[in-house]
């Protein structure tokens, strides 16, 4: 049975979950979510595909889930892939993707939907200086801790490499420029040429230019 994975392509963390199915070698296929003309936010989605009103969603025969890092794992359970070799790999995993999620993601997220997809009238550039100044200190733990690693647990792609990469190929400007961080940038690459790698408007329907 193929699985779902409701999703959009401007979406960082629907990349996440994106990202961990295609490189799992796992049968998957995108159903777009039209987020910016608040699909998420309509009864029907909340009552039928996910009550918290988020993307991405994980649909498997009747199991649902919801959150990129609870899918990550999902997907990990089910193919043997991105979790770690061994126990304390597994908790090191844990704890990056919980960094990301609250140190990285969120603020590049954030910071990027004020930029780019925020009506300019509403845009607060104080607030922006703030959330660049928080990304910053962000990219530097992720460069320091990848000088002189290929990955950012152990020896091979994991979780942690998914969730941390999630907002950080987007072309939209949010305050990171690969160029600055050449451990970062070298992940980056060595990431994009796994077998199967797709950017997030290939992988995903869904992309600015649509709604040009």
């Amino acid at each position: 049975m193929t699985i779902k994975l409701y999703c959009f392509g401007e979406s960082g963390n629907s990349y996440k979950a994106a990202l961990a199915l295609q490189l799992s070698g796992l049968d998957w296929e995108p159903v777009y979510v039209d987020f910016f003309n608040g699909e998420t936010r309509t009864p029907a989605y909340r009552e039928t595909v996910n009550e918290l009103g988020e993307a991405p969603v994980l649909v498997d025969g009747d199991f649902r889930l919801s959150q990129s890092g609870a899918i990550q794992q999902y997907v990990s359970d089910k193919s043997g892939k991105f979790g770690g070799t061994t126990q304390a790999e597994k908790y090191e995993v844990l704890r990056w993707v919980l960094w990301d999620n609250h140190k990285l993601s969120s603020q590049a997220g954030m910071t990027r939907f004020l930029m780019n997809f925020l009506p300019e009238q509403h845009r607060n550039a104080d607030v922006i200086a703030f959330s660049q100044g928080r990304l910053k200190a962000a990219y530097q733990v992720l460069n320091a801790h990848l000088e002189g690693r290929d990955w950012i647990v152990g020896d091979g792609l994991t979780n942690a490499d998914l969730s941390c990469c999630g907002y950080l190929y987007y072309p939209e400007p949010f305050g990171f420029d690969r160029a600055d961080w050449p451990h970062i940038d070298a992940w980056l690459s060595r990431l994009s040429e796994q077998p199967g790698w797709k950017h997030p408007y290939d992988l995903m329907p869904g992309n600015p230019s649509d709604r040009a």
